[in-house]
């Protein structure tokens, strides 16, 4: 056991700390952490734990913890941009700016609406804009860098497609992405194959994809699709579906 935390300490030294990725790693953990900790909260709040902290008002006014990860962001924002502090503190204002962060786009249901949506369908919007920027934290971290590691310590000869396949994999994540995707846009990252199929197939009707490229009929066929019966909707990226319908409902 002490031997294989030994290797995983060194590997994480060598891959994170010495490469210079340590405040990038730091910063991921804690946006993925705050978000998974403040929706445990709101959760909790919501069934009205007991001995749970309950919302915190101001004069009789709620105030939401998009709140506190604008406060957040603006301190420590200012403090790495003008400041620009070295090691460690420049890992501690990455994460407390990422703990911001998560606390802001944990509610960015609320921004888009100008209205509590937390908890109703609307709310997701808030989910899907966490998974985004998770991915993009992911591929800021492990994602293009670690393909060009990767090539660096490989022959000349096999650099340009070591390269192009990372950056293949970046592409169809960003196009699954627009098309809100964002399940399929986290697996290409990792196997950017397992993302080819969906990235072909429509995009869902409100997506950045459909406002930019869809016209009347595309983007009739894509409500029709998402939209006209749930049941359908639900399965309509499953990458298992026959090669006919595939080409039928491409982008």
């Amino acid at each position: 056991m002490l031997t294989i935390l030994a290797s995983v300490q060194s590997e994480f030294h060598r891959e994170i700390v010495h490469s210079g990725r340590l405040a990038a790693f730091l910063f991921f953990v804690a946006l993925l952490g705050t978000f998974a900790f403040i929706r445990t909260s709101t959760w909790m709040i919501k069934k009205q734990v007991s001995w749970w902290p309950g919302n915190v008002e101001v004069g009789g006014t709620h105030v939401h913890h998009l709140v506190w990860g604008i406060c957040a962001m603006m301190i420590f924002g200012y403090i790495g941009v003008v400041h620009q502090p070295g090691s460690p503190w420049w890992e501690i204002v990455s994460v407390f700016f990422a703990i911001g962060m998560g606390l802001a786009l944990d509610e960015f249901a609320l921004w888009v609406e100008l209205k509590d949506v937390y908890w109703s369908k609307e709310g997701r919007k808030s989910i899907d804009a966490m998974i985004l920027a998770g991915c993009a934290a992911g591929i800021l971290l492990v994602g293009f860098s670690s393909w060009v590691t990767l090539s660096d310590e490989l022959a000349d000869s096999v650099f340009a497609g070591v390269g192009a396949f990372g950056l293949i994999g970046i592409a169809i994540a960003l196009i699954n992405a627009a098309k809100e995707k964002l399940w399929w846009a986290l697996a290409s990252l990792i196997f950017w194959p397992a993302g080819l199929v969906p990235a072909y197939r429509l995009a869902k009707p409100h997506s950045i994809w459909a406002r930019r490229f869809y016209r009347d009929g595309r983007l009739q066929a894509s409500r029709e699709r998402y939209e006209g019966a749930g049941a359908e909707a639900a399965g309509s990226d499953d990458p298992g579906a026959s090669p006919a319908d595939a080409a039928s409902s491409s982008s």
